[in-house]
């Protein structure tokens, strides 16, 4: 029996993607039309009705009967996954805990939802399968998902590179408030996937302790990797990755380009938790096709977003062909801080990007410069930085809680005062700003 209400899913995040012309979604994604509710919890059948007074207990049974436009509720409370839902083929097959195959439609996105103020937990962390898992394999389109928690997704032997939290092949999706971890791999990995918008997610403490490449060397915060030619861009917007063992973001192998907005990563390349080296350790690695020329190479997108503390690199070019757009970031104490290595078409390193308004401060400022159009960033500017520019230069709690909208946490961490030489020395890429011209840095 189906519980019928008017649902009204606000999805302002992906209207402003397609206003900014990065994610292509209809007019009526943000009012979705009316559709069906339904619940799932942990201590569910899934022979019930499926009502909030009779939940059913799996995703794969809320898929069965969901279709465009429905809402699936989780409500709070662990999600414990044991086997996949296949049986490994080969110690290096690749095996889902729940795979998501089933289609919305413009507009009317299937969504599955962490109820109001409850936190639903999938915990992969018993799984024994002796080959790759991916917790949740996202093969369908126009999906949202919404407030829940992923962990533990294990990699059972030594014969292979990495696990992953999520992977996605789908298109047009969104990915909501999530919250990964603890995965010997990949936290989000957007594989051949176009016109995804990954919002307001965090991805940490990752660490693939069997890697076949070495122990940290695949654990990603969040990953865009293999998209084809023509693919419509993916966006990350408001994402915090940290703790990390290999890298924050990794562009790596993309043919279709990626935004990366408003987005924090730290702390990544260490063993999650301390100091200890792991794997690279940059925060956003914009691209790159295995250090080699490609002619088919496109340019990503990096703005309004911090990088500190990381081992490696704040902002990396990684052997990128093509000049990458780095506009207003922030970067406090990377080693370096901007680090435009490219490629050119005899494959000699060259520097790539078009820098506007960045600011780097401590640390190793920048490297591999030469043939990068950079201006009217602090270290063009000649201005003298310290610490008495900025609110406060603390590396201590950006993992603080969201604000009640998912959106990140307003800290004073970075942030010129008012008097500070960074306020209007900026100029204009295009995006808003208030006075005489953009501040520098990531906080207008």
């Amino acid at each position: 029996m189906k519980s019928r209400v008017l649902t009204r899913a606000l999805l302002g995040s992906a209207v402003l993607a397609s206003a900014i012309g990065i994610v292509a979604v209809s007019a009526d994604e943000s009012s979705a039309a009316a559709g069906a509710t339904y619940y799932v919890a942990p201590a569910g059948n899934d022979n019930a009705a499926g009502t909030q007074a009779a939940p059913w207990k799996s995703i794969a049974k809320a898929q069965t009967v969901a279709t465009a436009g429905d809402t699936v509720y989780f409500r709070g409370g662990i999600y414990a996954y044991t086997k996949a839902n296949t049986a490994c083929a080969s110690q290096t097959a690749r095996v889902d805990g729940i795979t998501l195959n089933k289609s919305g439609t413009p507009g009317n996105p299937i969504r599955y939802w962490a109820f109001p103020g409850e936190k639903p937990v999938f915990d992969f962390a018993r799984m024994a399968d002796d080959c790759r898992l991916k917790g949740l394999d996202v093969t369908g389109s126009w999906i949202h998902l919404k407030g829940l928690e992923i962990s533990g997704v294990k990699q059972n032997n030594k014969l292979n590179a990495e696990s992953w939290g999520i992977w996605i092949s789908g298109s047009n999706n969104t990915f909501e408030q999530l919250n990964i971890h603890h995965i010997m791999g990949t936290g989000l990995f957007i594989n051949g996937g176009g016109g995804n918008l990954v919002l307001n997610t965090d991805s940490h403490d990752n660490y693939d302790t069997n890697s076949t490449d070495g122990p940290g060397e695949n654990a990603d915060g969040f990953g865009a990797h293999y998209m084809k030619a023509g693919t419509a861009g993916n966006v990350f917007r408001g994402c915090r990755a940290w703790w990390n063992a290999d890298d924050g973001f990794d562009l790596i192998d993309a043919y279709s380009p990626v935004t990366i907005e408003k987005s924090w990563a730290w702390r990544n390349g260490y063993l999650p938790g301390t100091t200890s080296s792991a794997g690279n350790g940059n925060g956003f690695k914009a691209g790159g096709y295995g250090g080699a020329y490609d002619a088919a190479a496109v340019k990503h997108t990096v703005r309004f977003s911090v990088a500190f503390a990381n081992k490696a690199a704040g902002f990396y070019a990684n052997h990128h062909p093509v000049a990458n757009d780095f506009f207003n970031n922030t970067s406090y104490g990377n080693h370096p801080d901007f680090n435009m290595l490219g490629v050119d078409a005899g494959n000699a390193a060259v520097g790539r990007g078009n820098l506007r308004n960045n600011l780097a401060y401590t640390g190793t400022l920048t490297s591999n410069m030469t043939g990068t159009t950079a201006a009217s960033n602090s270290w063009n500017l000649g201005i003298a930085l310290s610490d008495a520019q900025f609110q406060s230069v603390s590396i201590t709690g950006w993992d603080g809680p969201r604000q009640a909208d998912g959106s990140l946490p307003v800290l004073p961490h970075l942030r010129p005062t008012p008097a500070s030489a960074l306020i209007d020395k900026g100029v204009n890429v295009g995006s808003p700003f208030t006075g005489k011209a953009p501040d520098l840095g990531a906080f207008e």
